[in-house]
């Protein structure tokens, strides 16, 4: 019984949050919801490899919700610099979006580097905002997804290993954004899953003229993948409610 109104309740939540959507009500900065408009609307060009690694991650945030626990979700690449942090703020966005429960979702490498600043602005130009909290070699940002007078405390976001004190220690599911983590990280301690999604790395294009292209790129193939998985997890939570009805 307790699932049944579990459901029930997730299926309400999901409804309003759609009606939200469609009477421009969402709390989404403007610009990254018209990002994620456009986004959604390119699914099709998902290779179906990778579409079903991303229905399995899917899976993993749908379970998590039925079983009335937070899915933990953690991207790794190997300097946490780039793909990772960019696949985390997806992530996050994303759970927003679509309304799928609790989803808390991290990052780290197999080394700590710095959120790389082209990344950061490539990131705002999709909507994303950011406000600089610590400077140095390795700086800290809080980044922002929710419209000026929505509750949003901001994500705390900096360069550090995948096992930092910030980060899960058992529990969660593993996201490997690069070929080299993923070669380097068979196992990833605590993990009860781990997925495989390696991206191309823009850091190649830095300094040159296609730069900021390259950047921009790379941020909506992953915003595309991750808004992709986490819109299969709300799919099954709106069928779920209705096999319960």
């Amino acid at each position: 019984m307790k699932k049944v109104i579990l459901l029930g309740w997730i299926l309400v939540g999901l409804l309003v949050f759609s009606v939200d959507a469609e009477g421009q009500t969402r709390k989404l900065r403007k610009e990254l919801e018209d990002r994620i408009e456009v986004l959604s609307g390119e699914f099709g060009e998902i290779p179906e490899d990778r579409k079903r690694v991303l229905e399995e991650l899917g899976d993993y945030i749908y379970e998590s919700a039925v079983a009335e626990v937070p899915a933990k979700l953690l991207v790794i690449c190997t300097h946490n610099s780039r793909r990772s942090h960019i696949g985390q703020l997806w992530l996050h966005a994303a759970a927003a979006w679509y309304g799928v429960g609790d989803v808390q979702v991290f990052s780290g490498g197999t080394e700590a580097t710095a959120f790389n600043p082209r990344a950061v602005q490539a990131l705002k130009r999709s909507g994303f905002a950011f406000q600089k909290t610590a400077g140095g070699e390795n700086p800290s940002y809080s980044a922002f997804i929710m419209r000026d007078g929505a509750k949003d405390s901001g994500i705390l976001m900096f360069s550090k290993k995948f096992g930092h004190s910030q980060n899960p220690s058992e529990g969660f599911a593993a996201l490997m954004v690069c070929s080299d983590a993923d070669k380097s990280c068979p196992i990833v301690p605590g993990a009860d899953f781990r997925f495989s999604l390696p991206y191309d790395d823009p850091r190649y294009f830095d300094g040159t003229p296609s730069e900021a292209m390259q950047y921009d790129a790379t941020v909506q193939l992953i915003g595309r993948e991750m808004l992709y998985a986490v819109f299969q997890a709300k799919q099954k939570l709106i069928l779920a409610g209705e096999k319960q009805k």
